[in-house]
């Protein structure tokens, strides 16, 4: 069992659920994400449920300093981590055009830089141990065209999948998790309230199938986990049928 892990993004959602499941597993956990309150709340709760140790670091990682500190935390060789997940991230509307260009900035960085950078950090020390597990939580959308949140997923895909290969002979498994529309408040934050993502309710999945299926196989050393078999399905049928019918289906939610 991994003894030690840092969840980005760990305040809600998928990484809180991530945090949860680890902690379950026996491992202590630094948990990053802007709201220090809600970190705080979740660490308490996971400290008297599983006797394990949480250090809450709260940081703002589109700011250099607070990214840096984080980057810091994984080079830390007195205090090793076992698993990095990189779960932070936003949304922004389909209509690019529409978008300041600023927060699209944001967002690139968010999803792109910012894995890049935790994970280039990480890697010194796992290779140097010889062990260790980069979960990168992408999603189905990298493989539909599908405004730039498929695009900067598709780079992590990618990136990903080169990692595994890259690193796995050296004991360090890199995984992208591919997860499909998933009951958090992601959703909500972009400004689409229930019911009007026009996504039928068998395609939904719950934050704790994604992690626990995501965790296994990030265990197995599988670059890429797509959770569920729908999606499976889905995916597999996406990259067989034209780009524009892909595209027209893409822009039902996010």
């Amino acid at each position: 069992m991994v003894r030690s892990a840092l969840v980005t993004g760990a305040s809600s959602g998928i990484g809180a659920e991530y945090a949860r499941q680890l902690a379950a597993r026996g491992a202590d956990l630094v948990l990053v994400a802007r709201d220090h309150a809600a970190l705080e709340t979740l660490a308490t709760t996971l400290r008297s449920l599983h006797r394990v140790q949480v250090e809450v670091l709260a940081a703002d990682l589109l700011k250099p300093r607070e990214l840096a500190k984080v980057e810091a935390r994984l080079r830390d060789a007195d205090r090793p981590i076992g698993i990095l997940v990189n779960d932070a991230g936003f949304a922004l509307p389909f209509a690019f055009e529409k978008n300041p260009i600023s927060e699209e900035v944001r967002h690139l960085r968010l999803h792109v830089e910012v894995p890049m950078r935790l994970s280039h950090a990480a890697l010194r020390s796992m290779l140097a141990r010889g062990r260790g597990r980069i979960i990168n939580v992408a999603s189905v959308s990298a493989y539909m065209p599908r405004s730039t949140y498929g695009a900067a997923k598709a780079w992590v895909l990618s990136f990903s999948r080169w990692a595994n290969g890259a690193y796995a002979g050296r004991g360090v498994s890199v995984t992208a998790v591919l997860p499909g529309f998933t009951h958090t408040r992601f959703h909500e934050r972009a400004g689409l309230p229930p019911g009007q993502e026009g996504v039928a309710d068998w395609m939904w999945l719950e934050a704790s199938q994604v992690v626990s299926e995501s965790l296994r196989d990030a265990a197995r050393g599988r670059a890429v986990s797509i959770p569920s078999t729908r999606y499976k399905v889905l995916t597999a049928l996406s990259r067989l049928a034209p780009s524009g019918l892909v595209a027209r289906l893409a822009s039902r939610g996010r």
